[in-house]
């Protein structure tokens, strides 16, 4: 064997193993990174997965007029601010007729959420003829009742609940009086004080009218702006300047977006606050960048033979790119449209500063109503110092994070759909 093989031979063997180690440093890092996704919707699922759930305790509820202070149940005033919590209480009461002292009662009461009367009186909006009858009704428990149920041996030790109404809780269990149900108010009601009472459909709601907001702005402009430089643009210092600010705009941090809207659009135009439609111009400005930059590239990568032969069978410059351009470019837009629409869902600073942070009860009913939106609830929720909302901020992640990987799929799916093969 020469020495010019042998060499060859240990070159050859240093440079299958430093293959083999970064093959194994690529396959250590794609592991650590699914560990770390395993791990962290590990524990929001289980922070988050008895949000979706409640307990009620099943009473027998009457509706004395004298109890609920509504001589007359058709006087729509007297209805809507009569004392159904009195009526739950007399319940409660009942149930529990041991219980007199004024220190007991305050504690008996607090079982039950500060909102369960809000049925009582929907019920007799619909029924006024419920006036002196007795009804078996499953009410709301508090928050604080609601995780001692949950919880098991160790958490209901830490539960925030006093040993009475620990007592009191476990009697009705073993009554089998304490039932469990979905927690429909998470997706039928606005953000509440009280968490056993708080929902995200005002956040989703207002994450829908700024996500159409920001859908009708940045994709016909960035496809337009897209369009004009790469199609009928000249090529000078000043496109070049153009297309140089477009890119850093891409990487500018969103927060900046947003002290542009509190200047501008807020300061000089005088926008209202805290409403989708400034959230929506606020977040197209920030989304523009990618849509441009996507819709470049995808126009691109139409094959320049496409535009040869439009324009040997005699199309105008327009035609050649509305008709035959734009529709083999679209997959591509789309795709860049959809994650930049994603990447906008889950933007929460720029919309700090344009004060949608504000506590939003009631749901808003188009893109000019006060509103907050997903993450700004997370952000929220999350400062709140109750234990019940570390459940319910794990829950609006999840759903946010469905919403971001339904939006991501859907840029697959409308990719593989509209891609044509030229």
């Amino acid at each position: 064997m020469s020495k010019t093989t042998e060499q060859v031979r240990k070159t050859l063997g240093r440079r299958y193993r430093a293959e083999k180690r970064f093959k194994a440093f690529g396959i250590g890092s794609i592991l650590i990174g699914l560990m770390a996704l395993v791990i962290l919707f590990t524990d929001i699922i289980g922070k988050g997965h008895s949000a979706f759930i409640e307990h009620t305790v099943t009473l027998d509820v009457t509706f004395d007029a004298a109890v609920l202070e509504i001589d007359d149940p058709l006087d729509q005033e007297q209805v809507l601010y009569g004392n159904y919590n009195g009526a739950l209480r007399e319940a409660l009461r009942e149930k529990f007729p041991g219980v007199d002292e004024r220190k007991n009662l305050k504690e008996l009461y607090g079982i039950i959420s500060n909102g369960a009367g809000y049925e009582l009186r929907s019920m007799l909006e619909e029924d006024p003829a419920l006036i002196g009858e007795t009804r078996t009704l499953r009410v709301q428990l508090d928050d604080a009742a609601d995780l001692f149920v949950k919880g098991n041996a160790e958490q209901r030790e830490a539960a925030r609940v006093s040993e009475q109404q620990r007592g009191w809780l476990e009697e009705l269990e073993a009554e089998g009086l304490i039932e469990m149900r979905f927690n429909q108010s998470l997706f039928t009601r606005g953000d509440s004080r009280e968490p056993e009472q708080a929902g995200m459909l005002g956040a989703i709601l207002g994450s829908f009218f700024t996500m159409l907001v920001t859908l009708g702005l940045s994709f016909p402009i960035g496809v337009a702006a897209a369009i004009y430089l790469e199609e009928f643009a000249p090529k000078n210092r000043f496109t070049d300047f153009i297309e140089v600010n477009i890119n850093n705009l891409a990487a500018v941090p969103s927060i900046i977006f947003g002290l542009l809207g509190l200047a501008v659009f807020i300061g000089i135009f005088g926008m209202p606050r805290s409403v989708p439609l400034l959230g929506g111009v606020v977040l197209t400005l920030m989304t523009l960048p990618t849509i441009i930059i996507s819709s470049r590239a995808a126009i691109k990568a139409v094959p320049p033979s496409i535009r040869q032969a439009a324009m040997g069978l005699g199309a105008s410059k327009m035609q050649v790119v509305l008709h035959h351009v734009l529709p083999l470019a679209l997959p591509g837009m789309l795709t860049g449209a959809i994650i930049g629409m994603a990447q906008a869902l889950g933007e929460t600073a720029p919309l700090l500063m344009i004060g949608m942070v504000a506590f939003i009860v009631e749901l808003p009913t188009g893109p000019l109503d006060a509103a907050t939106v997903l993450p700004v609830q997370i952000f929220l929720w999350a400062g709140s110092p109750e234990q019940a909302f570390v459940a319910l901020t794990s829950a609006a992640i999840m759903v946010l994070l469905a919403f971001l990987i339904t939006m991501n799929t859907l840029a697959v799916v409308l990719r593989k759909r509209l891609e044509r093969r030229w």
